[in-house]
């Protein structure tokens, strides 16, 4: 055979081996499931991709809103206007609809009683994009942090493969640091809600404490809690 001629046959016999082994799954294989629907989810946010607050104010710190298929946490007393932070995620008006569980106080028209239910059936109670558990701390003190702590890795779970997002409310006060410290690890977002009186006014301010797979803001948010919910200022204060 001529030395061109045994020169190409063996090229043809490199390239066919090479697009054998190519066939035979030595290709990089797709990323795991969780790790597709994090990267969609947490992706660099654009509106699509993210969720309103149902507060204007928050919706600019965060750039548009929530990540889809986040768990947010919002925590703080009674007073702070936590449950009102949470009606008016809910509420937010448009063509999403959501879930309001509530097991520690009467149900306003539309929510859920779920005050009898145990944590492991409440997936089957959260329907839509939108859901709220009011309140975590209630499932905590009833249950035990463990029993929480598991819901919410289910309830996760659901929602990377949704893009929906659920909030749930903590009460401080209530909690140990440790309880806290697993609760606030287990959120995608958490965010505080706090107030003070300064001659004989009373301020609130809510700050984000944490955002998964980015800064967050290190700035105070101003609001007050009129007739029509929480109104936050849209310019922030730096920390």
């Amino acid at each position: 055979m001529p030395a061109i001629s045994a020169f190409v046959f063996l090229s043809l016999l490199l390239v066919s081996a090479g697009l054998s082994a190519a066939g035979s799954g030595d290709l990089p294989q797709d990323p795991p499931k969780d790790q597709r629907s994090t990267a969609t989810v947490f992706g660099a946010g654009t509106g699509r991709r993210r969720r309103s607050t149902g507060i204007i104010g928050l919706n600019l710190l965060l750039d548009g809103g929530f990540p889809r298929g986040t768990l947010v946490m919002v925590y703080g007393s009674p007073i702070d206007g936590v449950d009102i932070a949470a009606r008016q995620f809910w509420q937010t008006e448009g063509d999403e609809v959501g879930t309001y569980l509530v097991n520690d106080t009467e149900p306003e028209v539309g929510m859920v009683n779920v005050s009898d239910v145990h944590p492991a059936m409440y997936l089957q109670w959260l329907i839509g994009d939108r859901m709220v558990v009011d309140s975590l701390s209630s499932m905590v003190i009833k249950y035990g942090i463990d029993g929480a702590l598991q819901f919410l890795r289910q309830a996760r779970g659901e929602i990377r493969e949704t893009g929906a997002n659920i909030m749930f409310i903590v009460y401080t006060g209530i909690h140990s640091p440790v309880e806290m410290t697993r609760l606030m690890r287990l959120a995608d977002i958490v965010i505080e809600f706090s107030s003070t009186v300064s001659q004989a006014e009373i301020e609130r301010t809510l700050a984000v404490q944490k955002i998964k797979a980015a800064p967050a803001p290190q700035r105070l948010l101003p609001f007050i809690i009129t007739d029509n919910g929480i109104e936050a200022s849209t310019t922030s204060r730096v920390v």
